[in-house]
């Protein structure tokens, strides 16, 4: 596989999960099933190369939550420690409304 396509596969799984992080601390107190999240924007910053068939360590974030809105930070480790790439998303976070 080509470096291309491991950093678009790299782009593409950096998005799961990115945004409950701003979540993690409420969960005892929230139905996830009622919860809305979307994407707002992602943006990501490759460092350097990394085998995608390797091992990747992705440690993820909430550097900031508020206003129904979640910042998403994440950093993609090689396996020995070197920082591949750094992941930042924005995203709408609410809770569903039951209609009236």
């Amino acid at each position: 596989m080509d470096f291309r396509m491991q950093q678009g596969i790299l782009t593409y799984c950096s998005d799961y999960n990115l945004l409950s992080t701003n979540l993690y601390q409420h969960l005892d107190e929230l139905d996830m099933s009622r919860i809305f999240i979307a994407s707002l924007d992602h943006a990501m910053w490759f460092h350097r190369d990394f085998d995608f068939n390797d091992w990747l360590l992705y440690n993820i974030s909430s550097p900031s939550a508020s206003n129904s809105r979640g910042m998403g930070a994440g950093r993609i480790f090689t396996r020995d420690g070197r920082l591949a790439a750094t992941v930042m998303q924005e995203g709408l976070i609410r809770e569903i409304r039951k209609k009236s």
